[in-house]
């Protein structure tokens, strides 16, 4: 391959080159430079260009010996906006933190880089990171490189976009209720939230803990555009940090399946329409785990419209005392209306109910956990119906319920703290253009790594949607 089409590859395939000194992390960072000096200026995904200090980071990693390199040697990889890194701003999007430049690296940056990954630039993210789709007034609108017509996804919509346009093999992004899985469907990227635990998080300009459920809920993680890479790059991403006293120092790769993996299998969206093209994604992606060995049954977990909808409302109970004051401080109109809606669409636990629904988080998990020692993974929606449009979430509680209100199998695995990889599994051909359709895979507590083994089977008999975007872009810029 020309060293000018190096950013084509995945990590696991550019790590392999790298490592093994058949291509130097110098010329892996500069193709991926130049992808986005082709494509970033029309997609607006990289808003912080970290060029400079990717290029002197590879050229010193140029020099290292075979084995002082790490399994990311060389791989350009992009950080979310919301994340601290070393004397750049962690704005979240919002114009008044603009100027709040990170004292240290959060964990995450630390751990990437440990592993001998360069990052090239840091990513869009809407106002404090709280839209499924992805526009701010301090960097503008991410688009999505299927068409214009297509949101971008959000909050993490900049890194699924950059990863998926050939802007670095892995995309940093985070998780409340679906920041990771949102723009990971737009686009047609793999991921897989973690559990809660899992990866360590801290951002050291912090001034204030977060609240109870932001600590619960959100985790960190990465997209790519083969599942494989999740393999390579999410034992990086896991290693301890003493700075998260929550973390868990579990092994990435678990104890093998005894025999066949049984599969929970659900087609229910709890009355919202099922598209077409959503249930043939799922049955597409039935059928390739058959073949792959895994044991499928048709079968109902417990109730995700229920936990699912409590969980979000003591989110929002939540967010509207430790958050809404500075939304209403420093938010544009834009979020602070939006704010408004999602209070109409999820009415926020307070008081004495804020409290029970606290506890009622263990009964939620409780009732997963003992369905998931039967089925130890679960085949589900992510949406019932294809990627929204852009500022769908704008247009009233009708908008937002499009957007977030069904997506109930989203935010229920945030609430009771469950993994979930989110995969493509059909390329629709839609009335606006071709469009990928993300299923959801959830796996027990610790088990992410057999959530990624299914997005594999799935994508060996799928294919991954990357070669399909990349001859669209061709086709029409």
């Amino acid at each position: 391959m020309p060293n000018k089409d190096l950013w084509r590859l995945g990590a696991h395939d550019l790590s392999q080159l790298t490592r093994s000194g058949a291509v130097s992390p110098t010329e892996a960072v500069t193709a991926a430079l130049a992808r986005m000096d082709a494509v970033n200026p029309d997609l607006n995904a990289v808003v912080d260009d970290l060029r400079d200090a990717a290029l002197a980071r590879a050229e010193a990693l140029d020099s290292q010996s075979p084995r002082q390199r790490g399994p990311l040697h060389g791989v350009p990889v992009t950080i979310k906006i919301n994340i601290d890194q070393t004397g750049h701003a962690t704005s979240n999007g919002v114009l008044a933190l603009r100027d709040l430049i990170a004292p240290d690296d959060a964990p995450v940056v630390q751990n990437l880089e440990r592993a001998g990954a360069v990052v090239i630039g840091r990513t869009n993210t809407p106002e404090f990171s709280f839209r499924a789709d992805t526009d701010n007034p301090l960097h503008g609108r991410t688009h999505n490189p299927w068409g214009r017509h297509i949101s971008a996804g959000g909050s993490s919509g900049g890194g699924g976009v950059a990863v998926m346009a050939g802007m670095g093999a892995l995309a940093h992004g985070n998780d409340i209720g679906g920041s990771l899985r949102f723009p990971a469907a737009a686009n047609g990227a793999v991921t897989v939230k973690p559990g809660f635990g899992r990866v360590p998080a801290w951002n050291p300009s912090q001034t204030a803990e977060r609240g109870l459920m932001a600590q619960l809920m959100s985790v960190q993680g990465l997209m790519a555009r083969q599942a494989a890479d999740l393999h390579l790059s999410m034992p990086a991403m896991i290693a301890p940090d003493p700075r998260d006293p929550f973390h868990a120092p579990v092994p990435w790769q678990g104890a093998p399946a005894a025999g066949p993996v049984r599969v929970a299998f659900t087609r229910n969206t709890h009355g919202y329409d099922l598209h077409p093209e959503v249930e043939a994604a799922l049955l597409d992606a039935r059928d390739a785990l058959t073949d792959a060995g895994y044991i499928l049954e048709e079968v109902e977990p417990p109730d995700v419209f229920e936990i699912g909808r409590a969980g979000y409302r003591t989110l929002m109970g939540e967010i509207k005392t430790l958050m809404k004051p500075d939304i209403d401080a420093m938010g544009s109109e834009t979020i602070r209306s939006l704010f408004q809606t999602y209070f109409a669409e999820f009415p926020p636990f307070e008081g004495d109910e804020l409290l029970k629904m606290y506890a009622k988080r263990s009964h939620f998990a409780r009732q997963w956990a003992m369905f998931i020692e039967r089925y130890p993974l679960v085949l589900t929606p992510f949406q019932p119906q294809p990627f929204f449009a852009p500022d769908r979430d704008l247009e009233g509680v009708a908008g937002a319920h499009d957007v977030l209100g069904c997506a109930v199998y989203s935010y229920a695995m945030n609430f009771m703290g469950l993994p979930a990889a989110c995969v493509p599994a059909r390329l629709a051909q839609l009335p606006g253009g071709p469009q990928p359709i993300n299923i959801q895979i959830v796996a027990q507590r610790w088990r992410e790594d057999m959530a990624v083994d299914a997005a594999i089977a799935i994508e060996d008999r799928i294919g991954a949607m990357a070669p399909h975007l990349w001859a669209h872009m061709d086709r029409t810029h």
